[in-house]
Order: C-alpha cells, then structure tokens, then sequence
C-alpha cells in the first residue's frame, strides 16, 4: 500500500515528505505527490495553527451554485445536484457524498466546489443530499438506504445523461467518508434485512477522504454529542446487528478497491480513519490504499484550491478503469 508520511531530521529536504510503499504494490500516486510537494517547499510547511477550520469551511466553500437538482426519492432532502462535463460523452461518474457527523445542521453546499472541479476535470459529480440526524426519518435506517437510493441513481440518470456506468467511483468526506464506504459494502446484506436494495450498483472503488467508519470506537468516545447512539438508535451491545451492516469493517472484505486519504494534521479522525483500516485489513481486505497528505488538517481534502487536491483528484482517476476502446 502507498503511504506519504512527514518526517523529521536528517536534511531540510527529507524533513519535508518521506513516500515509501508498504506490502511491494506500485506507486500509483506520483506525480500528485511531486505537485503537493512542490506546493510544500514553495509555501512552507503547514502548521496545526494553519489547518481549515469548520468556520473556514463555511465561509469559503458555501457559496458556489448548485448543479442541476434532481430528486431520487419523494423526501425533500432526497436529491443530489448533477455536474456534467461539455462534451460527448460518456464520462467516469463520481458521487459524492458529504460529511457533517451525520447531523442535519450540515449540508451539501460546502462540498459544491468539489463537485465543479471535478467537472472541470471531465468528471461527472453526483452530489448527494440525504436525511440526517435531526431530519424527519433520518437516521437509522432513513440515512443509510437514502445513500443506497441516491447511489443507485446513477442508473437512472445514465438513461438522460451521458454517464459511463461501468467507471463509477463513490466518494465521501468525514461521515460521508463512511457511508461511502458502506454504499459499496452493502452488497453482502442479506436478503429480508431492512438495510437490504435490491441489485445495488457495484462502484469501481471508494475514495475515503477522511472518513470517520470505526462506529464502535466513535461510540466509546462519545464524538460529535454521541451522534452514534443517536445515528444507530443505541450502542453496539443493544443493536448488534444494525452495527454489524453499518460498520464497513465488521462487512470487510467488500470487495472494491478503496483509498483512504487523510490528513497529517488531522489529529482527531485521522485515528479513526486508521482503526478502520486496521480492522478491515485483519478482516482479510486487501484492496486498501493508505494515503497520509502532509499540507492537511481534516477538511483541506474536500477543497479543491488547497495541495491536497491532487492527491484526491489522482486517487479519483486512478480507480477508474480505462474508457473501452473505440473501434479499430
């Protein structure tokens, strides 16, 4: 797996940016990493002080437009808004889904840039809103087979739309990072469970831009005002099979490539982010890459001016498979 770690010592130059590569697999990373390196040695270090913080998130990323609004579901909160690049077609497909502790006092705006940019980079962006704590009918299960709903969606909108649905790529921030990583894991819910869709789309991979999954450990600490409790209805020991078809590494191995990027800086869920790893890979998944970006805190990976975003956009690209090739 590939790793980009900040180290200390030795020369100014390696005090930088160390990148190793665990287990012998291929670098798939490079020249993003060159790209976030130069922005390193050019701007300075990034200190704990100079992280985003959730003010700044709301003050320079909530005011880009909305794409074209289309609903999923009959719920007012039921909808994403579509990003189509000019052109032909068709094109690689990502959803998107946001963050926020799965509470409703946080929204879709502030992941909009991020849904421009990756138009602009040829990029079809579903962004997707769903019902959260706090929502009439969020929560469990409202929250999760929202996800499912909207992710599925994609097939619906490749009738109107030129989107190539055989190059789909889920993506999620924070609390979003983990349902990204369910809606890819809930293949494996059986038939008959309440959590269970029917024929679920199977995404090329998951890109976990600092992902909060480990729902147990979250429950133990008690994050976010116990949203777990309030998220799940209760604690692993009183509902142990909605914990055991909401949280990805108690459903690992699920069977998609997976990268999880998270932030140096990013000292209260980058943790969290490491535990799922951990526990999935004990679980016998071995399709994760492990992606540490120096210049982050926890939400420069969801802003696309900040020199994270190569690592994103890259690891996007990197998981979706080559178009097929036209006729000879």
């Amino acid at each position: 797996m590939v790793s980009l770690v900040v180290v200390t010592g030795i020369t100014e130059f390696k005090s930088k940016i160390a990148i190793y590569e665990e287990q012998g697999m291929k670098m798939k990373y490079g020249a993003a990493i060159i790209g976030a390196f130069a922005l390193w040695l050019f701007a300075g270090p990034l200190s704990a002080a100079d992280v985003m913080t959730a003010e700044d998130l709301r003050a320079e990323l909530s005011s880009s437009p909305a794409g074209t609004k289309i609903a999923y579901g009959a719920d007012p909160l039921q909808f994403g808004e579509l990003h189509v690049p000019a052109g032909d077609g068709p094109f690689p497909v990502v959803v998107f889904i946001h963050g926020g502790c799965w509470l409703a006092k946080y929204d879709i705006t502030t992941s909009r840039p991020l849904a421009w940019a990756l138009q602009g980079q040829g990029i079809v962006a579903w962004n997707l809103e769903y019902r959260r704590v706090g929502d009439p009918g969020g929560a469990y299960p409202g929250t999760l087979l929202d996800i499912g709903s909207g992710v599925d969606y994609v097939k619906r909108l490749a009738a109107d739309y030129p989107l190539d649905l055989s190059r789909v790529v889920v993506m999620g921030h924070s609390a979003g990072g983990h349902l990204a990583l369910w809606a890819a894991a809930r293949g494996g819910i059986p038939a008959g469970h309440e959590l269970h869709q029917p024929d679920p789309i199977r995404p090329a991979g998951v890109v976990a831009l600092a992902p909060a999954p480990a729902l147990t450990r979250l429950h133990q600490q008690g994050d976010c005002d116990n949203v777990i409790d309030k998220l799940m209805g209760g604690s692993p020991a009183a509902y142990p099979d909605r914990y055991r078809y909401v949280e990805p590494a108690r459903m690992a191995p699920i069977g998609v490539p997976q990268t999880v990027i998270m932030g140096v800086h990013d000292t209260r869920w980058t943790p969290i982010g490491e535990a799922y790893i951990e526990a999935a890979r004990a679980r016998g998944d071995t399709g994760i890459e492990r992606v540490l970006a120096p210049e982050s805190g926890h939400f420069e990976v969801i802003n696309p001016s900040s020199s994270t975003w190569p690592l994103v956009l890259d690891a996007a690209r990197a998981l979706l498979p080559a178009p097929p090739a036209g006729p000879g």
